[in-house]
């Protein structure tokens, strides 16, 4: 398919579907109910952590945690003491236990009162420079407390091979611009061109059907792939596409009556 057609096909699909609308079914309303950017952000970390399988169990979980947290998240990971981490213990979502969720909590709080804030802890003397070594740095920061080994499968670290997926995506919500109603726009060390696309099996396959992607691997090397290709569509904010990606997939997997449904849905709500 011809860039020119690609770039006009997504630009349509983004303006399409990057509405308010979006975030009824997606995980990143749990971070966008919070005004408070520290909240935000501890319970976007979250959220975007426990981010695979069904989204209606990933938001229905991510509710939980902050209920958990006295929908105070970024209080609770600063004082949370040892009673209070008993009562989180006994969350579970898939394989992400109690036990990761304190030490989660720990290693929190240990970004905030070691580097400075969560932010932080991607920079080096204030620059992000290439995000795949960001993301290894704030996971290496981020373990430096004592830390059971089984958790620290639940961050992702590029220069394993690892598309890095949940950890991409909640770089999505906290950097890129709140300018369609669904990401946050907290973030302003990093850029939105600094972004890596958070790939998974929507994006991976519409992406390859546009000729976007040719690497078969769902690995960190087709990430780069991808994000080079729309990097070309907008050198700015490449990383916008991954809401037109993803919503073109799941859009593709509803029946054609929820489909066409969600369509005038989305038509009605940018004539408002």
């Amino acid at each position: 398919m011809a860039p020119g057609h690609v770039k006009q096909q997504l630009d349509e699909a983004y303006s399409r579907l990057a509405v308010p609308a979006f975030i009824a079914e997606d995980p990143v309303q749990v971070p966008r109910a919070f005004s408070r950017r520290e909240d935000a952000e501890v319970i976007g970390f979250l959220t975007a952590t426990i981010a695979w399988g069904q989204r209606k169990t990933i938001v229905a979980n991510a509710w939980k945690l902050a209920r958990l947290m006295d929908e105070r998240p970024h209080d609770f990971v600063l004082h949370a003491n040892a009673t209070d981490l008993k009562h989180v213990s006994r969350f579970v979502h898939r394989t992400f236990n109690g036990t990761d969720l304190r030490h989660f909590v720990r290693g929190l709080r240990h970004l905030y009162t070691t580097y400075g804030g969560m932010e932080e802890a991607f920079l080096d003397e204030g620059r992000v420079g290439d995000m795949g070594t960001a993301i290894a740095r704030f996971k290496h920061r981020f373990f430096e407390p004592r830390h059971e080994l089984r958790t620290r499968k639940h961050v992702a670290d590029p220069s394993r091979g690892s598309n890095a997926k949940r950890i991409n995506l909640f770089l999505r919500w906290m950097v890129r611009p709140d300018d369609r109603g669904i990401d946050l726009g907290l973030w302003k060390h990093i850029r939105p061109a600094d972004l890596m696309v958070p790939l998974d099996v929507h994006t991976g396959r519409v992406g390859r059907e546009l000729g976007l992607l040719t690497r078969r691997q769902d690995d960190w090397k087709s990430v780069i792939e991808l994000t080079e290709q729309l990097r070309k569509l907008d050198h700015k904010d490449p990383v916008k596409y991954d809401i037109a990606l993803f919503a073109l997939g799941v859009e593709a997997q509803r029946p054609t009556s929820t489909r066409r449904a969600g369509a005038a849905g989305s038509r009605s709500l940018r004539s408002r």
